[in-house]
């Protein structure tokens, strides 16, 4: 028999030098105020009604207009200001209807035309008809362009205050500008101040929040309760494996389970990547932070469902105790798998996870991971890829992804390259000898999917290079909004028909 690797526990390296003063997860912009009775308008004018409107306007602000070449065009945004430079009134071009960053592109027209010492003595106030809809889009979108990532700066920008609307749905609008500032400020932090330690404690801040327990399996006690992959791939570095388990909702209603890969840096192990490679890999664990921004959404609106989280917390590292090519792991379902690749290691640690979720038999298994370079030459960086064993639910799934402005596509589960992913020497290999990468990643993670339960695999990106309103450079949400929307639409409409 060959010698069984060593499972002796080894200390968490301390990293308290590194970590920012004080800084929560849960770290959110405060721009909201119930209300404002010096309030500057902020009008709202469709670009079809912008002719009749302009009509109607003083010769003032026709000149003012006029002077920024402003004509109601969707998301442009003009200032105007009395004869002493008080500013009076803001602009906002809309087509139809307002989308989600329409009011992200006000912000940062405040940001850049007003100066921060005026800008923060100011509030502002919507005016003119919106929808419920159209009111707390605004409001999201004002608050996602209101996030900035400053736990290391000293420097920082203003964010301009926005009276709530009167017809907004606050709760809504105030637990999504929440849950996607979760994301970003986790997938954000180096990985000096984010380990598995400290991802997990992120989930205990999370979980107490919403009131609910969370259990942590750590370091070798993976080995006893038999998540062996979890715990090979975590053997390497002196931060040890974690996986951290949380639920929330009634035990009566139906199970949904999400799987969040929680890869807090990812060096690619002995089969090294580049130091490009490594410039973004802090959002290796981009998929946990997607399910936790999920958690809090689901708990927030109290939908009827019972939600698991499973988050699979490990760093890949080199070392001497690090998993080798070609080596054999077992996993907690028994099969075996040989290490093709050591930069394959998020589908080693979500199969465990996949594994665990099925021995409950829940009704919908969703998991969140940036695990393939290959889905990102499919589909780019805006865009989720997507993989479903049911096509239906896929359809339904990139259908409201769309509405919701989070878009997902699906991509085929094309069976004929499973023979892709085996080797002759153990069930299957991590590293499919294919151009196909996302395919054979996802029928990789297909092979812990029990049939007959209704599974959905998301591979993204969780980044954002360029910057755009209200999507800030580095980490970004990409799916949760169109998981939420789907769970809403399945579960949460079904109940108010009853």
């Amino acid at each position: 028999m060959p010698a069984a690797k060593s499972t002796s526990a080894k200390p968490s390296a301390s990293r308290s030098k590194s970590k920012p003063p004080a800084f929560s997860a849960l770290s959110a912009p405060d721009v909201f105020k119930t209300s404002a009775a010096k309030a500057i308008p902020v009008h709202v004018v469709r670009s079809a009604d912008f002719a009749a409107w302009n009509k109607t306007q003083n010769a003032d602000i026709k000149a003012a207009l006029i002077a920024q070449d402003w004509a109601a065009s969707p998301d442009s945004v003009a200032l105007t200001h009395d004869k002493d430079g008080t500013y009076n009134g803001v602009y906002v071009g809309a087509g139809k209807a307002i989308n989600l960053y329409t009011f992200s592109g006000v912000v940062d027209a405040l940001q850049r035309k007003i100066s921060a010492p005026i800008l923060k003595t100011l509030t502002f106030a919507i005016t003119g008809t919106l929808s419920e809809e159209e009111a707390t889009l605004a409001c999201i979108g004002w608050g996602f362009a209101c996030y900035q990532f400053d736990a290391y700066k000293v420097a920082r920008k203003v964010s301009p205050i926005l009276a709530w609307p009167k017809n907004a749905d606050k709760v809504r609008a105030a637990a999504m500008v929440q849950a996607v500032c979760l994301i970003r400020n986790l997938i954000n932090l180096p990985a000096n101040a984010l380990g598995p330690e400290e991802l997990a404690a992120a989930a205990k801040e999370v979980a107490s929040a919403k009131k609910v327990a969370v259990k942590i399996t750590e370091d070798k006690k993976l080995l006893t309760d038999n998540f062996p992959l979890i715990y090979g791939v975590g053997d390497g570095s002196d931060r040890r494996p974690r996986l951290i388990d949380l639920s929330w909702g009634s035990k009566s209603h139906p199970k949904v389970t999400i799987v969040g890969k929680g890869v807090c840096f990812d060096t690619g192990g002995y089969d090294l990547k580049p130091s490009s490679g490594m410039l973004t890999m802090k959002k290796d664990m981009g998929g946990a932070a997607m399910a936790l921004g999920l958690f809090w959404m689901v708990a927030s609106l109290n939908l009827p469902i019972r939600l698991r989280v499973l988050l699979p917390a490990v760093e890949n590292s080199v070392s001497g105790s690090a998993y080798r090519p070609m080596d054999i792991l077992r996993s907690r379902k028994g099969l075996t798998v040989e290490i093709g690749n050591t930069d394959a290691e998020g589908r080693l640690v979500m199969a465990d996870c996949l594994t665990l979720a099925c021995e409950e038999k829940p009704d919908l298994l969703i998991d969140f991971s940036t695990l393939t370079g290959a889905a990102r030459a499919a589909v780019g960086l805006d865009i989720t890829a997507m993989f479903s064993n049911n096509d239906d639910l896929a359809h339904a799934l990139q259908t409201t992804s769309m509405k919701v402005e989070d878009p997902v596509w699906q991509m085929p589960l094309w069976q004929g390259y499973r023979p892709d992913i085996s080797t002759p020497n153990a069930d299957l290999t991590n590293s499919g000898n294919n151009v196909a990468g996302a395919i054979t990643a996802a029928l990789f993670l297909q092979s812990f999917v029990e049939n007959g339960i209704d599974w959905i695999h998301l591979d993204h990106s969780a980044w954002e290079g360029s910057g755009k309103p209200g999507r800030p450079r580095g980490g970004a949400d990409m799916g949760m909004r169109a998981v939420l929307a789907l769970l809403e639409q399945k579960y949460a409409a079904k109940s108010r028909k009853k």
